[in-house]
């Protein structure tokens, strides 16, 4: 008889977790902290193992009652849905450990993962897993497979290092060397991902310096020139001021790649992409106090006269020119000038 990924899943799980340790005393001196450490590890893989197998199995469970009410319930899911109720399961916690489940069944169906590897992966690890590219999944399941631990930052390694080798922006010479391991992988990774988010005009110059240079430290160093290229197109585009004036970014990029300043150059943008933000938000939250306030002062009179002294202490708030202490003592302060939108519009029409 043919086994369903069911019956897979229950051969995998059948032998259960041994909890039956001893941890250790955390008074005793004559156990070295190391020592002491390695023991709680321990115990600890095994309450990760005997979790994952148990949430397998109820992610199991709830699929089966999910598609047993689609074959024969109400059409709207209500047999489902009382049964969560009733072991006070939230829906969402429910269709997280049927997504458990489903993993189980991708990794033994597309035949990545043996069922004895199962224990070598955490909860989170194993998800991760099961939504990851074949190869990812392939590397995955062979280090589970050769009894090493497998957790999401290994995953999150390998889905990495497959992402470097299959970009087509790092330069051959990189990826070779790459392959034959004399060049970290993980090094490579991180230099394939800002490559990607730049344009062809912009990785040209960086691919040339690696194919010259192909060693980690270059690679290093491109990935941070590669990251504040990146940083630096994407926060320029978000600048009004720049439209406004007519810049030549391009030409102010080149002059700050020329000076190796390109770090600070994206570092500027960025800050004035978040301060016209504020500015924004600053404008919105003036308005929204003016106008609140200023419905209080016609609300009250001279019989609240506490609520029209809370009105005036603001009004160093709500009025045009704005001062905030920069400190406790109330020595320093910041002052901004908002100029009213009548204000503005006035201005404009005495200066035509």
């Amino acid at each position: 008889m043919t086994l369903t990924a069911s019956d897979d899943i229950a051969a995998a799980l059948e032998a259960p977790a041994d909890l039956n340790f001893e941890l250790p005393d955390p008074g005793r001196t004559d156990i070295a902290d190391s020592e002491f450490e390695q023991q709680l590890e321990r115990a600890w893989q095994v309450c990760e193992r005997f979790d994952l197998q148990t949430d397998i199995w109820r992610g199991c469970i709830l699929r089966a009652v999910r598609d047993r009410e689609k074959q024969g319930g109400d059409g709207r899911g209500t047999g489902f849905v009382n049964w969560l109720r009733d072991r006070e399961l939230a829906k969402s916690q429910a269709y997280h450990l049927i997504q458990l489940a489903d993993s189980a069944d991708t990794l033994l169906e597309q035949g990545e993962l043996q069922p004895e590897a199962f224990d070598n992966f955490s909860k989170r690890a194993f998800l991760e897993t099961a939504k990851a590219p074949p190869e990812v999944q392939q590397l995955a399941g062979a280090s589970a497979q050769s009894g090493d631990r497998v957790t999401r930052r290994e995953v999150k390694q390998f889905t990495d290092d497959w992402t470097a080798m299959q970009s087509e922006r790092p330069p051959d010479e990189l990826k070779q060397k790459a392959s034959e391991g004399t060049l970290p992988a993980r090094e490579l990774a991180p230099l394939a991902q800002q490559l990607e988010k730049l344009p062809e005009a912009h990785c040209q110059p960086l691919q040339q310096q690696a194919q010259a240079h192909p060693d980690a430290e270059t690679v290093k160093y491109l990935t941070a020139e590669a990251r504040h290229l990146a940083q630096y197109l994407e926060a320029a585009a978000r600048v009004q001021a720049l439209e406004r004036t007519g810049t030549d970014l391009e030409g102010a990029l080149e002059e700050a790649l020329r000076l190796d300043c390109a770090g600070a150059a994206a570092d500027l943008v960025k800050q004035a992409a978040q301060l016209e933000q504020l500015a924004v938000k600053l404008h919105a939250s003036w308005k929204r106090l003016g106008g609140l306030a200023e419905r209080l002062e016609l609300e009250t009179g001279a019989s609240n006269p506490h609520l029209r002294s809370l009105v005036a202490a603001l009004g160093r708030l709500s009025g045009e020119a704005i001062e905030v202490p920069l400190d406790e003592t109330g020595e320093r302060l910041v002052r901004l000038q908002i100029a009213s939108e009548e204000r503005t519009r006035a201005a404009d029409e005495l200066s035509t």
